[in-house]
Order: structure tokens, then C-alpha cells, then sequence
């Protein structure tokens, strides 16, 4: 297996329906490490790193939402795995 680093930035109506908790729920789950925060600009930006298939289900996750979410778009960069991270944190 490979791993993978991704940095995605999550838009539409991503900020106050727990969308932050539900991936890093989804993160830690898989194993993926990282971090994830709102931004002033009312999206949502990640890294997450990890086995690229659990990265790559993330993604996923992310470009669904959680229920209450109205996802816009995902605009995502695949980057070369780091291992700078010892989990998911949610970051301000």
C-alpha cells in the first residue's frame, strides 16, 4: 500500500453543521491523520495523511458532507505523505 497526503477545501454550506467533527470522526476511523478548520471565508480546509485509500475515502467523505451539509465543491491536492502527524485534530 501507498500512502498519501491530500489538502482539500471544502465549499457551500460546510461551517455550523459539524461538518469538522464528522470528518475527523471519519479520519480516525481509517487510521488518517492531519488537521481540519473553518476558514474566514465560510469553507472548510483539511490535510490528511495516511494509506491512500483511507485518504482517498476521506476525500469522499468530505465531498458528501455530513446531513445538513450542502457541499459546493472540493478542490483537492495530492501531495507527497509527510508522516508529520500523530492524529486528527481539529484546528482554529
Amino acid at each position: 500500500m501507498s500512502r498519501a497526503r491530500a489538502h482539500i477545501v471544502v465549499s457551500g454550506r460546510v461551517q455550523g453543521v459539524w461538518f469538522r467533527g464528522g470528518a475527523q470522526a471519519e479520519a480516525r476511523a481509517r487510521g488518517v491523520t492531519g488537521w481540519i478548520r473553518n476558514r474566514p471565508d465560510e469553507t472548510v480546509e483539511a490535510v490528511l495523511e495516511g494509506e491512500e485509500e483511507d485518504v482517498r475515502a476521506v476525500v469522499a467523505w468530505c465531498r458528501r458532507g455530513p446531513p445538513g451539509a450542502r457541499v459546493d465543491g472540493a478542490e483537492v491536492t495530492w501531495l507527497p505523505w509527510c508522516g508529520e502527524f500523530d492524529a486528527m485534530r481539529i484546528v482554529r
